[in-house]
């Protein structure tokens, strides 16, 4: 090889790495805006500490199902209706970053434990229902008509669970830190192959919250263990879902959707992510730089940001 060949691959492989960087940065700024480009150039920290705002009014309530009681908290008002589901960790009490900023854009916020969590009846391994179906009677229960969804994690395979069954009633679907419930193909394999044997005795604290915000925010990083004791959780039993939700199903998913993945995500990385988004129609997606399997706690201002942008661009 001549000196000018060398030369020549050497300029690729730096052109390659500077426009893979650009790619990242345009990836993370595309929802967050200036902020996230400031501290993707080394001009803030995108973890530092930020603490829970004080929040908007809210009942609480138990609404009373075929064969279950949920408790539930609800902002009311006329907005259009956002419905958060928790991951299998933490309860209907963990939004205390999302609850303010999005009654305060003028949203109506309710969330709920599902069966087994703080509040709600225990899971009945013999009767458990059907979680996507239980949601169905909250929203029925509480008079909501469309609705947009907002899931982290194991609420995310609720709520594709719940877009195939009924998605005449959503506006808009937003999933972060989940694989959609699907159980076959290449997004099921993947999702397979970086989980070790030993992840159900990983300690839950390490398996959903990044590494970056435990090492930056060690306050915050207590708060959520604290709201995940809290839950109340004894069982690791699941309810089950209402369709068996296939990779090719994804393509007939006919609900604007929006992914958020965390870019430090164990269980589902933005490769996992971007195979999701690619399946879905017109789907987006929206990475975080630092955040872990937790993204709406370790970085809930690009989170809140990227939920309100989107779902501002599919209300009624």
């Amino acid at each position: 090889m001549t000196q000018r060949q060398h030369r020549d691959r050497a300029s690729f492989r730096t052109s390659r790495r500077t426009m893979l960087a650009g790619s990242v940065l345009a990836l993370c700024a595309g929802v967050a805006g200036d902020q996230r480009i400031a501290a993707a150039q080394g001009m803030a920290d995108p973890l530092t500490p930020v603490r829970i705002p004080p929040q908007a009014p809210a009942k609480e309530g138990i609404a009373q199902l075929t064969d279950a009681r949920l408790w539930f908290w609800d902002t009311g008002g006329a907005g259009e209706p956002i419905v958060l589901l928790h991951p299998a960790s933490g309860s209907g009490l963990i939004w205390g970053y999302q609850q303010p900023a999005f009654a305060k854009a003028g949203y109506r916020v309710i969330s709920y434990s599902r069966r087994g969590y703080y509040g709600s009846a225990p899971v009945d391994r013999a009767k458990p229902g059907i979680a996507s179906e239980d949601l169905h009677e909250l929203v029925e229960f509480l008079g909501l008509g469309k609705f947009h969804i907002v899931a982290s994690a194991a609420g995310g395979s609720v709520a594709s669970d719940y877009a195939f069954s009924h998605p005449d009633r959503l506006l808009s679907l937003t999933v972060s830190s989940n694989q959609f419930g699907v159980a076959d193909g290449e997004i099921f394999a993947a999702g397979a192959r970086i989980r070790p044997a030993i992840w159900d005795e990983i300690p839950v604290e390490i398996r959903e919250v990044g590494p970056s915000y435990r090492a930056r925010n060690p306050e915050g990083f207590k708060q959520w263990i604290e709201l995940e004791r809290k839950s109340g959780l004894k069982d690791a039993f699941r309810q089950p879902l209402k369709n068996r939700i296939t990779e090719a199903m994804l393509a007939n998913l006919n609900v604007p959707t929006l992914v958020i993945c965390g870019a430090a995500d164990l269980a589902t990385p933005p490769s996992i992510a971007r195979m999701i988004a690619a399946r879905i129609p017109h789907a987006e997606l929206v990475v975080a730089p630092e955040a872990g399997h937790s993204v709406y706690w370790e970085e809930p201002e690009l989170f809140n940001r990227a939920v309100l942008t989107f779902i501002a661009k599919h209300g009624r």
